[in-house]
């Protein structure tokens, strides 16, 4: 036989011999809950008879010998002469682990390698000696034995194996055909030919049926990867001394070849997890009314276009208040900041780097690396993960990811002058103002730009400056809300252009380094766009940073002399704002037909007084009170008192709370009426300007002081 046809009838040995180890596996698991009666034991003999059947046809004796005696022992089992145990299913375990191998160094070297298998095989032999008391073998396990194997062992007709990188080279092509199109549409849209258009919109349409049949050729069932998991999920029970079952839920929902490698290792990682943070031992489980067995569950579901994914137990549930206490201690957020979190932000801590909640390093956990990783794993892919925990029920992760990474839709804008795309899914709003007016949103705050969007202050990050490049003027302010590692953030641009579906080209080598980009792509009238990784831009204009700024103006000791109580309520466009309460001299709702004019002045009558009244929109926004009078029936008043002979009343939107909080760490005035901003309850916060907002609409009133 030449060299060639040696390699040929080795390739096709390695195809089928690892088709049937990742059947194997799985049917020695399931052996040992059907404690030997059933077709799994009678599937795992045939194929370890083929194999080594297969064997005696190559250069392999090791390989040979090994699963000759894994073949002897698994026809103990059959013939009842052996019970099945944990140790034997270790055994064949590990056996089906050490073939593993073998065929990886064969696949490699076409050679068995120098390793001795001896003292495995000395140990399969051992447990053929511990044979049971003559018992029958049971007909119904040798007629199921005599079934398969009259059965076919071919591939269906209707398939055929493809290699994959064929189907990676028609998936190009099928790439570039998307391109050529949108080049082509673009065309047709400025000639303004009616036939030509009618051609196009064929084209368009056959392009996408034939991108979306080529794409399925991709797709295989999430179950490629869920089917190692109950051999991961054994090996971890046993090594933690917990008991744990597994449910599956969805084992044929298809994704992306790529999509299924990119989550294999997140979704170990979260098994591990939720095994040994999550599954309370036996005993514990049972003194909580329990069943012994902890419950993990794998479930996958299509929706809108995405896979949702959820990974979960039913164990101890996660302790917020434990997380905000660990995170302390670890360094990882400061009191204050721990105190302002809701439950959902603290289960999120988990995802900080460096966090975890074991107290001793071990095997499974303990090294503070993992979770972070894992989100940003699946942010990679363009995928989200979330967190639901019940104390005491147990914890889900749910994630959505989506079907392809090969070609999706992403926003194209514009930096000095060149095309950008960025990934739709990491895209909250878009928020576009004409200049003046989007400037007169953006404040400096710590000396950072924020822009106020619906009373939130977002971050903003200048893609000119990142790139160092020069904004082109425009006449509206264009500014993208991103949420991108656990951060949300704005991100300023010269122009938005439109969506298109762009195909993923990787970047060279040259350019593999810069975290800024994500890939290439060839846009609709033929230029290349690089594609932004938000993430990695995120990391790289210091977002984090950022907000760590932000929160640490809260976190210096300040004496209790020194903390004031504070009025808190919203004013004009939802600003966060407040006043000493010790000037607030009264809290009220009045109708606003209360409201009358006198010599061009707005009073209210209220308590057998008169008094000024002062409409916050006025000062901070261009509505008049007239428009807000026709548009509510009621007012939210705040009587203030700056001085014994001065009271007014403030028009504002609503009362929030009345806070202890020290006003010593101040930002600059963002405009004016206000005198500082702060942070309160971890969020920014305006003190007006009580005197200067009288000064500007009464100033005769500080007369009277």
């Amino acid at each position: 036989m030449e060299l060639t046809e040696i390699d040929d009838d080795i390739e096709a040995f390695l195809v089928e011999s690892y088709e049937n180890l990742d059947q194997i596996e799985r049917d020695i698991i399931e052996l040992e809950k059907e404690s030997g009666n059933g077709e799994s034991l009678v599937r795992i003999y045939r194929s370890l008879h083929t194999l080594k059947g297969n064997c005696g046809f190559l250069p392999f004796p090791k390989l040979e010998a090994l699963a000759h005696a894994a073949e002897s022992l698994l026809s103990s089992l059959r013939d009842r002469t052996l019970a099945i145990t944990p140790q034997i299913v270790s055994t064949l375990l590990q056996t089906i682990d050490s073939i593993r191998q073998m065929l990886s160094m064969i696949a490699t070297t076409r050679k068995e390698g120098d390793r001795d298998y001896a003292e495995l095989i000395e140990k399969i032999n051992a447990l053929q000696q511990t044979q049971l008391a003559a018992t029958p073998a049971p007909q119904t396990v040798e007629s199921l034995y005599s079934d398969l194997e009259d059965s076919t062992l071919t591939t269906s007709e209707s398939h055929i194996r493809v290699n994959v990188g064929l189907l990676d080279q028609v998936m190009n092509l099928v790439g570039e055909l998307v391109l050529a199109r949108n080049q082509v549409m673009r065309l047709s849209t400025k000639l303004k030919d009616n036939n030509l258009i009618a051609a196009c919109q064929r084209l368009n349409g056959i392009t996408g049926e034939l991108q979306e049949q080529v794409m399925k050729t991709r797709l295989q069932p999430i179950n490629s990867i869920w089917q190692k998991f109950p051999r991961v999920v054994r090996d971890l029970a046993i090594a933690s001394g917990k008991q744990v079952a597994v449910e599956m839920v969805g084992i044929d929902t298809e994704l992306d070849k790529s999509i299924i490698e990119a989550i294999k290792d997140p979704l170990t990682h979260l098994i591990r997890n939720c095994i040994d943070h999550g599954i309370e031992f036996p005993a514990e489980r049972i003194a909580k009314g329990k069943p012994a067995a902890g419950r993990l569950f794998l479930k996958a579901a299509y929706e809108s276009g995405k896979v949702n994914l959820e990974i979960g137990d039913d164990g101890r549930g996660l302790n917020p208040e434990r997380l905000k206490a660990r995170s302390q201690q670890l360094g990882l957020v400061s009191a204050t900041q721990a105190a302002a979190m809701t439950d959902s932000e603290a289960m999120n801590l988990i995802f900080l780097r460096g966090f975890s909640t074991a107290e001793q390093i071990t095997n499974l956990s303990g090294r503070g690396v993992g979770m972070d990783i894992v989100k940003d794993n699946i942010e990679k892919i363009n995928g989200s993960i979330e967190i639901d925990s019940q104390l005491g029920q147990g914890t889900t992760f749910k994630l959505k990811i989506p079907l392809t990474l090969a070609i999706i839709s992403a926003l194209i804008i514009s930096s000095g002058g060149d095309f950008y795309a960025i990934p739709q899914g990491n895209l909250q709003e878009l928020v576009r103002l004409e200049m003046e007016q989007g400037l007169n949103n953006i404040e400096i705050f710590y000396d950072v730009p924020v822009y106020r969007l619906r009373g939130e202050l977002v971050p903003l990050i200048y893609l000119n400056q990142i790139l160092q490049v020069s904004a082109t003027n425009s006449e509206l302010l264009s500014i993208l809300i991103i949420q991108a590692d656990n951060y949300r953030f704005g991100l300023v641009v010269d122009s938005i252009e439109d969506i298109q579906e762009i195909v993923v080209k990787p970047l060279g080598k040259q350019l593999k380094h810069i975290s800024l980009f994500a890939g290439a792509t060839i846009l609709g009238d033929g230029t290349v766009g690089l594609i932004i990784d938000v993430v990695g831009l995120a990391k790289q204009a210091g977002v984090s940073a950022t907000y760590q700024q932000l929160a640490n103006a809260t976190d210096v000791s300040i004496p209790e002399s020194d903390r004031q109580n504070i009025l808190l309520f919203t004013g004009p466009q939802d600003a966060r704002m407040g006043i000493p309460l010790a000037i607030a001299s009264r809290l009220a709702e009045i109708p606003a037909t209360a409201v009358e004019s006198v010599a061009n002045q707005l009073v209210v009558r209220y308590d057998k007084q008169i008094l000024p009244l002062i409409d916050l929109h006025t000062i901070f926004s261009e509505r008049t009170f007239d428009d807000l009078a026709t548009e509510t029936e009621t007012l939210s008043i705040i009587i203030v008192s700056p001085y014994p002979a001065v009271s007014v009343a403030l028009v504002v939107e609503q009362i929030l709370d009345t806070v202890e909080e020290p006003l010593t760490i101040k930002g600059i005035p963002s405009r004016e009426g206000i005198l500082f901003s702060t942070v309160i309850q971890g969020k920014i916060t305006e003190i007006l300007d009580i005197e200067g907002i009288i000064r500007k609409t009464n100033p005769y009133l500080l007369q009277l002081n």
